[in-house]
């Protein structure tokens, strides 16, 4: 099978966050056509399941979405930095919870058809209390969540976050299985 080739881009759009262009594309039969890309920084997950198997979410609203649901504490790998260092930052800022050793748990591309986002998600097994939270207008509240309980938050649709999804399954079924 043949591949797609990119032959050109043009960006629409850049700000710090994000560059959107677009491509102009060859298919494998010859035609072209004009394809966006949306490229985005790299992005870091942070998970933590203490030894009652509970993992750590964060309860908020997407207005994109309108939508109110459980996430992983997450955010963008700034330049030069270790990802799994930047998931165990986000989990600080978010929570108020600093991680143990953080370890590769998955590296997923939510929309690759369309966005270059990648996601690295890293989790531990143990965190400490350090404070309130320095990012807390993030959601609305930080609760430890049984791992037995996510196949039925997924199936209510109260975790709707791809990396969250793939994340919670692949722990669900690490640690209960």
């Amino acid at each position: 099978m043949s591949e797609w080739k990119s032959l050109s881009e043009r960006t629409v759009y850049e700000n710090r966050w994000v560059n959107v262009v677009m491509a102009d594309v060859e298919l494998p039969d010859g035609r072209h056509l004009d394809h966006t890309v949306i490229r985005l920084r790299p992005v870091a997950v942070a998970a933590v399941v203490n030894s009652a198997d509970e993992v750590l979410l964060l309860w908020r609203h997407r207005f994109i979405t309108g939508a109110w649901g459980w996430e992983l504490p997450s955010g963008g790998i700034g330049e030069g930095e270790d990802p799994a260092a930047a998931a165990a930052r986000e989990l600080e800022e978010e929570t108020g919870w600093r991680p143990g050793a953080m370890r590769l748990l998955m590296a997923v591309d939510p929309m690759p058809g369309i966005s270059t986002s990648h996601h690295r998600v890293y989790w531990s097994e143990s965190a400490e209390y350090v404070g309130q939270p320095e990012d807390d207008f993030e959601s609305a509240r930080r609760e430890w969540v049984p791992l037995a309980r996510i196949p039925e938050l997924i199936d209510r649709g109260e975790i709707r976050s791809a990396n969250a999804v793939a994340a919670l399954l692949m722990l669900h079924r690490l640690r209960l299985s």
